[in-house]
């Protein structure tokens, strides 16, 4: 199983870097993934898929283990951490992440 961690800075409070961090979950519930949220915490899961999300009040942690299904369907490591560090920055910084 690989497993991507993305750790990003920002200067907000918890709860609003977790507001921020919607534009990230909705791209990720386009795959099917589902986020269930708890306090700053989220536990992510999809088929072939499995993680969190963790907000403090310096950074986001997103941590995306993939299984042999996500693999087999062509889902890289290297790429989908890419696009996570994106978005979750655009998310902070306020811009678009496309």
């Amino acid at each position: 199983m690989a497993t991507v961690r993305v750790t990003e800075s920002h200067s907000l409070s918890p709860a609003e870097a977790k507001s921020r961090i919607t534009s990230f979950e909705e791209m990720i519930k386009k795959y099917g993934v589902k986020v269930d949220w708890s306090g700053n915490q989220a536990k992510l899961k999809g088929t072939g898929v499995k993680g969190s999300i963790d907000v403090t009040g310096r950074d986001a942690t997103v941590v995306v283990e993939l299984g042999m299904l996500a693999r087999a369907a062509g889902v890289k490591a290297d790429k989908l951490e890419s696009s996570i560090r994106k978005r979750l920055r655009a998310a902070f910084d306020g811009t678009d992440a496309d």
